[in-house]
């Protein structure tokens, strides 16, 4: 599990559970295999294949509310059940939800305005906005966990779903809450999105993602979800629950260079890693393995390595990027 410092602001933090639905598994186990086989190329968008939504929705209920939402309720009701939550609950009052997105219920909004545009405003469901607001996932899982603790969103592009991580640890220290339900979910394969994407040249015109490759030309975008558990570490210690990880650090900051594009010397990048090494009490010797955003487009794979080099030097860690698998989930 490696150093676990105490942290200066508060609690040490653990992740004790994990819940994820992806275009190559559904399910954490399914999801670890589905990683480890190869890329699906020529394939996009990439779909979650045989999601049935009937699992957590009843007929009705799942007319009211957009994919985005029904990927999260889903991937935290795993969270929770790997954790023991559903066994061994935090007080209700305790327990935080914090779930990010980057583009929120897209295809629910298409929906809207093409009934509008066909038969006028009457027939517009009641339930549109609510099913197309970034929040609605928080709620929904809030609502359907009992959790009325801090109930959030956070909305800020592909960076959504790790500030949701970093966010919920803060609260955590702050004492804001003792569990935190965080992650991400995207679901925006509509034809509006895939145009956008289109038109700023960011998608692969070969269907192929490959990060950090000399032959990568754009990425491919998909749709998942992912929650994780996390809590004071001394409570999940206490109960006998699972630790996976300790989230000791999160940095956070803007390069204040382009809205979609990253500043091409990486600087913005390599600042952030320092400050979640600084926040973690931890050196960038002490790392040895980074995740990376790896989105497979020339300007950001380049940006990104001058970044790492910039913080390691030579030494960079081992570095993957899964969206060579899942394609780009954006806000997950």
């Amino acid at each position: 599990m490696g150093p676990t410092p105490a942290s200066p602001a508060g609690p040490a933090v653990a992740v004790t559970g994990i819940g994820v639905l992806a275009p190559c598994g559904i399910g954490r186990d399914a999801f670890w295999a589905g990683l480890h086989r190869p890329a699906p190329d020529g394939t996009s968008p990439r779909r979650i294949p045989d999601f049935d939504p009937a699992r957590w929705f009843d007929s009705q209920a799942v007319k009211r509310v957009d994919r985005f939402t029904q990927l999260s309720v889903a991937a935290a009701a795993e969270a929770v059940a790997h954790a023991g939550l559903d066994i061994d609950p935090a007080p209700p009052e305790r327990t935080g939800v914090l779930v990010a997105t980057g583009l929120g219920g897209l295809a629910a909004h298409e929906t809207a305005i093409r009934t509008l545009d066909a038969r006028g405003p009457r027939f517009v469901s009641p339930y549109a906005i609510a099913a197309l607001m970034p929040n609605a996932p928080a709620a929904a899982v809030s609502m359907r966990h009992r959790a009325t603790g801090p109930c959030e969103n956070v909305t800020t592009g592909c960076a959504a779903g790790t500030h949701a991580i970093g966010t919920a640890m803060r609260w955590i220290r702050w004492g804001l809450a003792d569990v935190v339900l965080a992650g991400g979910t995207e679901s925006s394969l509509t034809a509006t999105a895939i145009a956008g994407f289109t038109s700023m040249t960011a998608l692969s015109k070969r269907a192929t993602s490959q990060p950090f490759d000399v032959d990568r030309d754009g990425f491919v975008v998909g749709e998942g979800a992912a929650v994780l558990v996390l809590e004071r570490l001394d409570r999940a210690l206490g109960r006998g629950a699972p630790v996976l990880a300790v989230v000791a650090g999160a940095g956070s900051n803007a390069d204040a260079h382009h809205l979609t594009a990253p500043a091409p010397d990486g600087a913005g990048a390599a600042a952030c890693v320092r400050l979640a090494l600084a926040d973690a009490g931890l050196s960038p010797g002490d790392t040895t393995h980074v995740n990376a955003h790896g989105t497979a487009t020339k300007a950001n794979d380049r940006a990104e390595a001058r970044a790492l080099h910039a913080v390691f030097g030579d030494d960079v860690p081992a570095l993957t990027s899964v969206k060579g698998v899942t394609g780009h989930l954006l806000g997950a």
